[in-house]
């Protein structure tokens, strides 16, 4: 049972977090100002509850800077990743931003002075190769760089970055606390965003305020204390391997019920990035032979 849990908790974050990508290719409210509704009526709901439960602590304010520093950086890269998805397709948005983990190791060996292992070199490799299968060889010899598809690699370096900053601060401080403080200073940093560029906060139809709403319940709150409460109980790497699916799971709700065309270039593509993503994160040092072959 105390396996079973954290599976279970693993796949409920992951199916959270593969409707996102659907419920913003709605196009019920402009990627920016859901970004910003997605954080303030997560962090509405969220704030009540720490307090009440008095499962807020205050962390040392070299903590509290770093914790709003990840709020900037997450919101960033959500609102980047919402125009993505817009511009252009639920799939490709998906598969671009989940390149997250070779800019770890890239951040990681130039920021950390960590050494990535040669698998993650070979990974980074054929994960770039298959990002460019994905958008088209032409796409990449005619530098035809478009919003899109700069943003949502931009997502991509953006959620990288978090990820660096918040392994520090969750070392520090608890889950909970980190996420009030994050959350709070995305809503305002977002609020203030989307004021300056004249977004508009209002004039959204039912079902546009219901998808707001859900964005925050299911894809912010539920999928993010699920995929926390897997990674303090499972591998971090098994852990990161398992929302790599979440790029596969998007891409098939698209071709259902947004009938989202998915070519076999897409599909070739997608594998190929995926399994360089996977290379990356293989414990020991590999020859390609052990990549499909078990001794």
């Amino acid at each position: 049972m105390k396996l079973t849990k954290p599976r279970l908790a693993l796949i409920c974050g992951i199916l959270c977090i593969s409707i996102f990508p659907i419920l913003i290719k709605l196009r019920l409210a402009p990627g920016l100002i859901s970004a910003f509704y997605r954080m303030t009526f997560a962090v509405i709901l969220l704030l009540p509850y720490v307090l009440l439960t008095k499962n807020f602590t205050l962390p040392k304010p070299k903590i509290i800077l770093l914790a709003a520093l990840c709020g900037i950086l997450f919101s960033s890269d959500v609102a980047v990743w919402n125009i993505a998805i817009q511009d252009s397709t639920a799939t490709q948005a998906s598969l671009l931003t989940n390149l997250a983990p070779v800019w770890v190791g890239i951040g990681s060996f130039f920021f950390l002075k960590v050494r990535p292992a040669v698998n993650f070199w070979i990974g980074t490799i054929v994960s770039l190769f298959g990002m460019i299968t994905l958008v088209g060889f032409g796409f990449f010899i005619e530098m035809n760089f478009n919003q899109a598809f700069l943003f949502a690699i931009l997502s991509g370096i953006l959620y990288s970055i978090y990820l660096l900053v918040s392994k520090k601060v969750v070392s520090e401080t608890d889950v909970l606390s980190f996420m009030t403080i994050s959350l709070l200073t995305s809503s305002l940093y977002l609020g203030i965003l989307c004021y300056a560029l004249n977004e508009p906060f209002t004039g959204f139809s039912n079902t546009g305020w219901l998808v707001l709403v859900l964005q925050a319940i299911i894809c912010q709150l539920c999928a993010w204390i699920s995929i926390s409460y897997a990674t303090q109980h499972m591998r971090a790497t098994r852990v990161s391997l398992s929302l790599l699916s979440q790029a596969v799971i998007t891409s098939i709700l698209a071709w259902l019920f947004l009938e989202e065309q998915i070519t076999l270039q897409m599909i070739f593509g997608g594998m190929i990035l995926l399994f360089g993503i996977r290379i990356t994160f293989y414990d020991k040092t590999i020859s390609l032979k052990t990549l499909f072959y078990k001794n």
